[in-house]
């Protein structure tokens, strides 16, 4: 798996783990931020979140016409700068007047811009170590590789986020309980309004945090400090962007040659591809072609941070204990990635050294799950935001597995194509919200929800096992599509055409917020139901056209 891959390609997957650490970390609490700090509706919230993820998807298009024109690496430098500013902004605790959300709103028009500038290029620099014929056949392999260590940074991140809001809150005698926010809000925008359960539950609320002062002084105490907890978290952002930039120029020997584009080739770089008109046209519309199937991917996986998390908050249960309770702890996690990787490397070595480290890790791992779980408090509390680690864990956990797969399937001369994969997806992405659907049957919509219906809250074990199978899915379509745009985008606009795969992100993201708009009175199981038929449909799609993708391939 990682025998013989250039090691430009760690250092550069590094630098994005960095960033990805601390994007994500922001993101697991952003919906929250929102609704927390200003009292954003959920309609409002899909929005904002939607509009932002659009943005941060789509300035990759321009940063790439701009890398195409001065050069990659210039692009990645400056945009991390431009997002550090961003991030900061984020974390300076302001009010949740005009002036705040203004500085939110220019918060986050910095971070998108920064993320087009250093996302997409660092990613063309990654597929130009492959153009190299020694490595071209490690280039699917080196993209899963790369993807992993997006997701190493992503699944740390929610509890970077958990931490720093128990922290902060626990420094000024709070708790975090997620019916709180909203209840606080409706008190301070109009309290005689309040019905007479929902008044009683706040009462109920404040006196469990041990208040015993004024309910209204309760309720803008509380929202002041989760909105600080929640700046602090933006706050890892900064510090993860100062490991990235120093990873970034420390290893830049080893992937300095890949920084070139069609105009410096001639400069002693790697000899780029000559295209006729005809062919460039044909594998621009090929790529094209995916871009419009997996936006609707994006469009349903996107969904972790918005009506997956308020579905966790609202529908979950905010408890665990046994083997359940222990998926929760992060550093458990990282046990079981050491104990797939040793297990592997057990059957992968070529010398009995390397079999015997490897099951001394693997005993070691197992060993150490056993005293965590003796040791384990007998109730495990669950923020909402937590649950964003799986998708993370199953996506490091899970590429050795595929990598396996494939690579047996390679040697069969079976493996199936880069678009074949994406398509499999699809159908993948669809099974993960049927599982939702199933799962949701007879639960109160958000909307009865709001007027005090009651509701038997679901095991934690739907949403995991949700994450679970979509991790499926993304494995077969995320790498894989990034790896075809490197392969098959005309050398003269490799940046645009990365662009505008991040663009098809961008709009899926954008569509988003669509669900989020459904999130209301319509039952649950048929809000699921939507992205059920949209994965099929795009599914169908992509195999309908399947011979012309493979035809450039």
């Amino acid at each position: 798996m990682f025998e013989g891959q250039p090691k430009g390609l760690y250092a550069l997957a590094l630098a994005n783990t960095g960033e990805r650490f601390g994007y994500y970390t922001m993101l697991a609490i952003f919906t929250l931020f929102l609704q927390a700090k200003f009292g954003y509706s959920a309609g409002e919230t899909s929005t904002i979140f939607g509009v932002f993820l659009g943005a941060v998807y789509f300035m990759p298009l321009f940063g790439g016409m701009l890398a195409d024109k001065y050069g990659f690496g210039k692009m990645v430098t400056l945009g991390v700068f431009v997002m550090f500013i961003g991030y900061l902004l984020l974390a300076i605790p302001t009010g949740a007047n005009v002036a705040g959300k203004s500085m939110m709103f220019g918060a986050l028009a910095l971070i998108a811009c920064g993320t087009g500038l250093f996302k997409g290029n660092l990613q063309v620099m990654v597929g130009n170590l492959y153009d190299a014929p020694e490595y071209k056949d490690k280039r699917d392999t080196a993209f899963s590789l790369f993807y992993m260590a997006i997701n190493i940074g992503a699944l740390f991140a929610p509890t970077a986020a958990t931490k720093m809001t128990n922290y902060v809150l626990g420094m000024n005698g709070f708790t975090y309980n997620a019916q709180i926010p909203a209840l606080a809000h409706q008190y301070m925008d109009n309290a005689a309004g309040m019905t007479a359960q929902s008044a009683a539950t706040l009462e109920s609320l404040k006196a469990a945090q041990g208040f015993t002062g004024d309910t209204a002084v309760f309720c803008q105490s509380y929202i002041e400090k989760l909105s600080e907890a929640y700046n602090y978290g933006f706050a890892v952002a900064c510090v993860s962007l100062i490991v990235s930039i120093l990873i970034y120029y420390g290893f830049r020997s080893t992937f300095k040659h890949a920084d070139y584009n069609a105009k410096t080739a001639a400069d002693g770089h790697a000899p780029v591809e000559e295209l006729s008109p005809s062919e460039t046209r044909q594998r621009i519309t090929a790529l094209c072609l995916v871009f419009a199937v997996v936006l609707f991917f994006w469009m349903a996986f996107h969904q972790n941070g918005l009506t997956l998390t308020f579905f966790a908050r609202d529908y979950t249960q905010a408890s665990a204990s046994g083997l359940l309770g222990m998926t929760f702890n992060v550093f458990n996690l990282v046990l079981l990635i050491a104990l797939v990787y040793s297990m592997f490397s057990v059957f992968q070595s070529k010398t009995g050294r390397g079999k015997l480290v490897s099951g001394l890790v693997a005993l070691a791992a197992v060993a150490t799950l056993g005293v965590q779980y003796a040791n384990q408090e007998s109730t495990v509390e669950i923020l909402p935001q937590i649950f964003q680690q799986f998708n993370p864990f199953f996506v490091v956990a899970l590429t050795p597995v595929s990598l396996a797969i494939f690579g047996f399937l390679a040697k069969k001369g079976k493996e199936p194509s880069a678009p074949r994969k994406i398509g499999v997806g699809m159908l993948i992405a669809a099974c993960g919200f049927g599982v939702m659907a199933f799962g949701s049957m007879g639960l109160p919509t958000p909307d009865a929800l709001a007027q005090g219906a009651d509701v038997n809250l679901v095991s934690p074990n739907l949403l995991i096992s949700t994450y679970l199978v979509l991790t499926f899915a993304e494995l077969l379509l995320s790498p894989m599509g990034i790896s075809f745009v490197s392969k098959v985008a005309p050398p003269k606009y490799k940046g645009m055409m990365m662009g505008g795969w991040f663009v098809a992100t961008a709009i899926g993201n954008y569509m988003v917020s669509i669900i989020g708009y459904l999130w209301g009175g319509i039952e649950l199981w048929m809000v699921w139901s939507v992205l059920i038929v949209l994965c099929l449909l795009s599914a169908l799609f992509i195999f309908s056209i399947m011979k012309k993708l493979e035809k450039v391939a």
